[in-house]
């Protein structure tokens, strides 16, 4: 299960994320971060999740590409993000 909070402040959202991450997770959070309007300041919070797939690994190197910061990311899945990319 993963539960989804918003905090907004300004030009700057945050979700914060919590549980287990997988491909439905996945989904709800792209349709999120698809609604918010251009400009605006996106961070994932991460301090709380619990267990992630490698659909959710490929989709927070995604979130970091585009701009979006990841905060109080988990030890192993920065290094699961930086395996994957030195792997191409």
């Amino acid at each position: 299960m993963f539960k989804i909070r918003k905090s907004s402040a300004g030009r700057r959202v945050v979700y914060f994320v919590s549980g287990r991450i997988d491909e439905e997770a996945v989904s709800e959070l792209q349709s999120l971060l698809g609604r918010e309007a251009a400009g605006i300041r996106l961070l994932l919070d991460l301090g709380e999740v619990q267990l992630v797939d490698a659909e959710a690994v490929e989709f927070f190197a995604r979130c970091e590409d585009a701009g979006i910061k990841l905060r109080n990311c988990p030890a192993y899945v920065r290094e699961w993000i930086a395996s994957n990319r030195r792997q191409g």
